[in-house]
């Protein structure tokens, strides 16, 4: 059970926590079904909106309890309107980001899982600033909840993919799985997650016995640990055949083919030796290889691959019959990648 403040956190309680909940605090469990609805299908901010309970209900529920919400601190869209970056203030000021991606096949969110992160991978602005800390079930949810508020719309997909290591928060994560995907909740599929990690080998295999049917994405990015070091330091802690063999196991439990993430770095990992090399460490596996153009960071000295080098690196892994795309770039005129809006923003308020 989580405790923020003092009071008891409504909103990371399952159905069953619901209950027993409120037992003790002398009222009856059917009402857990009442408030999980009103907080988690209905998506209210404040218990004077449960108006299905009694006024003394709702009065000590304030005294004893909170909902977690994010407040929007800015908003920003790209040109043609399918990508949304979304800012939010926690309840204590640390500031997290959101995105929200329009897709014909439905409304996908990235979401972050910490404030900051610890991975200090060299092309990604999360790590810029350092690690302050983890996000609870809650405030992982309420980046989906706020969203839908706003927007109107509904999210279908959800990604944890934004700020942070998911899997070095892994029983929030757990738990906002969990919920997102409670059928008294939003009810979103388990199919329609998708967590991405850097590859932190005894948490993968940890969460390949949890009985989910969520997707699992490696951070890749390099077809050796030489360049992978180069670009992740988490790598000097977790070699590439140790992290694939973790995912091999991850397929195995689950049945869910494997997603590598690799963000194309100019004359880091995208020539075609890097290919070929990478076909050979992965060919047999039943993946696919997600070739992310990375995002330019002004404080980072990498640069994006070029389109022709990208094309010609995935014509080389379809050769080896490898399943793979390019990832289609959302958002760059809105500083979409990891961090980069949170990075402007705590730039622009420490001056």
């Amino acid at each position: 059970m989580c405790v923020k403040m003092n009071k008891i956190d409504i909103k990371s309680l399952n159905i069953e926590e619901m209950k027993d909940f409120l037992v003790k605090q002398g009222d009856r469990p059917f009402r857990a079904k009442q408030i999980y609805e009103w907080l988690h299908v209905k998506l209210v901010s404040d218990f004077g909106d449960m108006t299905n309970l009694s006024k003394q209900l709702r009065e000590h529920l304030k005294e004893i309890g909170e909902i977690t919400n994010l407040y929007l601190v800015d908003k920003l869209e790209s040109k043609g309107g399918e990508t949304s970056k979304f800012l939010f203030r926690l309840w204590d000021g640390k500031i997290l980001e959101s995105v929200l991606m329009k897709y014909h096949h439905g409304n996908s969110v990235c979401i972050s899982s910490q404030v900051g992160c610890k991975m200090g991978c060299k092309f990604c602005a999360s790590a810029i600033g350092g690690f302050e800390r983890n996000l609870s079930p809650s405030e992982m949810l309420d980046q989906i909840y706020q969203i839908q508020r706003i927007t109107g719309e509904r999210v279908s997909n959800v990604v944890v993919m934004g700020t942070g290591e998911p899997l070095d928060n892994y029983d929030n994560l757990v738990k906002f799985i969990r919920l997102l995907t409670d059928e008294n909740g939003l009810n979103i599929s388990q199919r329609n997650i998708t967590v991405s990690t850097c590859g932190l080998e005894d948490k993968i295999k940890d969460l390949a016995e949890e009985d989910l049917q969520i997707t699992l994405a490696l951070s890749l990015h390099a077809p050796n640990d030489r360049v992978r070091r180069q670009l992740m330091p988490v790598a000097e802690r977790y070699d590439m055949e140790s992290a694939i063999k973790a995912c091999e196991f991850y397929y195995e439990k689950t049945g869910r083919r494997i997603t590598f993430e690799y963000s194309m770095v100019e004359g880091v990992n995208d020539l075609p030796e890097h290919a070929l090399e990478l076909a050979g460490r992965v060919r047999g596996l039943n993946c696919h290889i997600n070739l992310i153009p990375v995002n330019p960071i002004k404080e980072r000295n990498y640069r994006q691959s070029e389109m022709k080098n990208i094309l010609n690196f995935k014509n080389i892994l379809e050769k080896y019959r490898i399943n793979v795309t390019i990832r289609r770039e959302m958002g760059t005129d809105i500083d979409a990648a990891c961090g980069q809006l949170r990075k402007s923003y705590m730039d622009k308020t420490s001056d």
